[in-house]
């Protein structure tokens, strides 16, 4: 079963949207939790997505993806990005500590949300026979994917990415100042492990293993995600 790039459009449109603004939305939560109101007052605690939709990270650069994946007749990674949740870690009771619960928050969010759709699939698997279990399953199959991949990728040690910020938080003052500085030159290490093939090697473990753990709790076959996850991305 091949699908065409109306049809991946379609399965990926929620879960990417949905898996980019809610991971910004649980930043904004933590931090008003641990005493920083920012993003509150900027309305960006909020599920509705088009509080934070980034035209090019949210919809230009996904549908490039899958454009030129869909062209190349191979998947890859897909990934995006919203308009950061503004957090002024000042403001934290806690500031250093603090840090890591409003950084873990986004990919926590993720993992969640790959629950979520691993609970569709195992829905879809029920009602098998009706018009709705395929493009459910398949549409599950995507969020998993998706969230997955935004889990793993923010939980790279690299400031500003949410791993970076986790890892600052737990380090000794000293190297964590030493990381910290790193965070002007962080798109540019990304970048880098992107065109020397890095990113992908160092991203696959922990989406597998994000992968297995979603199909361990729901009763499923890694084997039987994985191969709904080939449809989605062939």
């Amino acid at each position: 079963m091949e699908l065409t790039l109306i049809q991946k459009i379609a399965v990926f449109a929620l879960p990417v949207i949905y898996a980019i603004t809610l991971h910004e939305a649980a930043h904004g939560y933590a931090a008003r939790r641990f005493g920083d109101r920012t993003a509150e007052l900027e309305g960006r605690i909020s599920l509705n997505p088009l509080r934070h939709i980034d035209p090019v990270g949210t919809i230009l650069v996904p549908l490039g993806i899958l454009l030129l994946s869909k062209l190349a007749g191979a998947g890859g990674i897909l990934f995006g990005w919203a308009k950061p949740v503004p957090v002024n870690f000042r403001n934290l009771r806690r500031p250093k500590q603090d840090m890591l619960w409003v950084a873990a928050a986004g990919p926590g969010a993720n993992l969640v949300m790959a629950l979520f759709w691993t609970a569709m699939i195992k829905l879809s698997f029920a009602i098998q026979g009706s018009a709705f279990a395929m493009p459910l399953a398949l549409m599950g199959a995507a969020g998993v994917f998706i969230n997955a991949i935004l889990m793993a990728l923010n939980l790279l040690p690299v400031p500003p990415l949410d791993g970076g910020r986790i890892a600052v938080s737990l380090l000794p003052p000293r190297p964590a100042y030493a990381l910290a500085r790193v965070e002007p030159y962080g798109l540019f290490i990304l970048l880098a492990l992107i065109f020397t093939g890095l990113l992908g090697i160092f991203l696959w473990p922990m989406i597998q293993a994000v992968i297995a753990l979603c199909s361990t709790i729901f009763g499923l076959h890694s084997i039987e995600l994985l191969a709904l996850i080939q449809i989605v991305l062939s």
